[in-house]
């Protein structure tokens, strides 16, 4: 895609669609927090790991779109 013919409202609306799915992101993140943290305080130690590994994948996505976004300025 040629970045002259992107238009000043084409890129805010692929940054405001980029913010959303970072604000998804964060609040499943925060979701899997509490919910293995409430997992593993009732003695159910097998959800931390799994629950962990996708907080990572999580992590990733973000650092990806914050990535993309730096080069798409």
């Amino acid at each position: 895609m040629n970045r002259a013919r992107l238009t000043h409202a084409r890129r805010l609306t692929i940054v405001n669609a980029m913010l959303l799915f970072v604000i998804l992101i964060v609040m499943l993140q925060l979701w899997l927090l509490t919910a293995s943290v409430n997992a593993y305080l009732g003695g159910d130690t097998s959800v931390t790991l799994p629950a962990a590994l996708v907080s990572l994948i999580c992590l990733a996505f973000n650092l990806g779109l914050l990535r993309y976004l730096y080069r798409f300025e």
